[in-house]
């Protein structure tokens, strides 16, 4: 399989680069470019054609989700993953209706980066078959999907246990004022990737409320509220 070109669409160049970095680990994807804004995006979607772009959607020109109809009219078949501190609704609703591939909340960990990234390189090779599919590769491109139905009949998903849930929660609700995964991984002896884990798991079935906010240094921070 030939190399997968992927650009880089994000404002902060600070974050594209932790981006770059990650991508780097793949030896299938080699990253063409980053563009700050959106009228750079389009420039070098044009002039490179990749195969995945990572979008933001706080732009300083334009929102990333205004971009989506211009690129999919132009850019048919780029795959494309939003990576943002977007948590409205709205904007997901539009991801899902230009076909974005996957939608991921900042701060985002390594881990769940990774994730992603190598559903995507597994698609992508699956769809580089030559001539007609057929009805293995079909299932094997939404192997996820099926697996995430399955996840609904028996409970928590992996990596979720009970008792450790029951843990996040007392701790989220004695901070009405919110809390970072690193302060919930500290209150409750685990590490803040973990405590992570369980607080994306409690936002995703509407469990609590999260918020970015921005410290001293302007790097963004994810808070959680219990609702």
């Amino acid at each position: 399989m030939k190399l997968i070109k992927a650009a880089i669409a994000e404002d902060d160049f600070r974050i594209a680069g932790i981006h770059e970095k990650f991508l780097q680990k793949f030896s299938e994807i080699r990253v063409v470019g980053k563009a700050l804004t959106g009228e750079n995006t389009l420039q070098l979607l044009k002039d490179t054609n990749p195969d995945l772009l990572l979008l933001d959607v706080y732009l300083p020109d334009m929102l990333g989700s205004e971009l989506l109809p211009v690129i999919r009219e132009r850019f048919p078949r780029i795959t494309i993953i939003m990576i943002t501190a977007a948590t409205d609704k709205e904007i997901l609703e539009k991801a899902l209706a230009y076909g974005v591939d996957n939608y991921l909340i900042k701060p985002v960990t390594q881990e769940r980066f990774e994730e992603v990234i190598q559903s995507f390189i597994k698609k992508h090779a699956l769809l580089s078959v030559n001539g007609s599919v057929n009805q293995d590769i079909v299932d094997r491109i939404f192997e996820k999907s099926k697996q995430e139905q399955s996840k609904k009949g028996t409970g928590y998903p992996k990596g979720i246990d009970e008792i450790t849930l029951k843990k996040v929660k007392a701790v989220l609700e004695t901070q009405q004022s919110g809390m970072s995964a690193e302060e919930v991984g500290n209150a409750i002896g685990a590490s803040r990737i973990t405590a992570r884990r369980y607080l994306e798991y409690m936002s995703s079935v509407n469990e609590l409320r999260t918020e970015v906010v921005y410290g001293i240094v302007g790097r963004p921070e994810k808070k959680y509220y219990p609702v």
